[in-house]
């Protein structure tokens, strides 16, 4: 499974459009070579260089399997348009929350899980609570990583 951004490329720095300095709009991307059986995908964003320990900028769940990507500007939205449901972030709110680090440069993980199973999670699903629902069911995972500096 792939997973990549025309925004940016592994380990370059994330354009400021898609961080708290600017617009904070979550980045297009594209996924691929989703394996048979997966019934559905799971995004986690995550920062682990936070000083409060991981944060978690991120979290979609159920989102299908013929969608080949998400554009870039998902509302806040609990449901997205195409499928798929937006948890909590670490700010406790749904949708994305852009890269914001206090200081110096941070990393940020765009995880995608393919699972074999439809999750029965409701909208105010943290990150913790669907990394809990998903083990035992992730056929294949893929990650990009991209870096911020304020």
């Amino acid at each position: 499974m792939k997973l990549s951004s025309p925004a940016f490329f592994e380990g370059a720095l994330i354009p400021a459009q898609y961080t708290c300095a600017r617009d904070d709009f979550s980045p297009p991307l594209t996924w691929s070579d989703i394996p048979p059986g997966a019934k559905t995908l799971a995004l986690i964003v995550d920062d682990p260089d936070a000083p409060v320990g991981t944060w978690m900028h991120w979290v979609v769940f159920n989102l299908p399997v013929s969608a080949a990507g998400l554009p870039q500007g998902i509302k806040d939205e609990k449901q997205l348009a195409g499928g798929g449901t937006q948890g909590t972030n670490s700010w406790r709110r749904i949708g994305y929350g852009g890269p914001c680090p206090p200081s110096g440069t941070h990393r940020y993980f765009f995880k995608l899980y393919a699972l074999d199973i439809t999750l029965s999670l409701g909208n105010n699903t943290t990150a913790k609570e669907l990394q809990g629902a998903m083990k035992g069911h992730i056929l294949a995972e893929a990650q990009l990583m991209g870096r911020f500096k304020r």
